[in-house]
């Protein structure tokens, strides 16, 4: 599969099953933040969500290269950047 065809796949995954079964992006990302954070004594961004999320998936490659982690990494790559952008726009709004 060439890199088109790893992002064509991406942007099908995220806006396809992940999205009917996770729901929003960013909401799920909040919500995993949160439930970490009061786990871990440790605010967690949902930003960071996505980041380490990507690295579970970069820590699997370690043992066995698959289609779905790249096609995944890719995705939280996306995700993050998107987070970033809605958490920027937020913040913008609130000042």
């Amino acid at each position: 599969m060439d890199s088109r065809e790893y992002l064509e796949k991406t942007l099908k995954v995220i806006k396809g099953p992940r999205e009917r079964d996770y729901g929003d992006k960013y909401m799920n990302h909040v919500n995993i933040s949160k439930l970490w954070s009061d786990y871990l004594s440790y605010e967690i961004s949902p930003h960071d969500v996505a980041i380490c999320m990507l690295l579970v998936k970069i820590a699997r490659l370690k043992h066995r290269p698959t289609e779905d982690c790249y096609v995944d990494i890719a995705g939280y790559a996306a995700i993050a950047g998107e987070i970033e952008d809605t958490t920027q726009e937020l913040l913008n709004k609130e000042s």
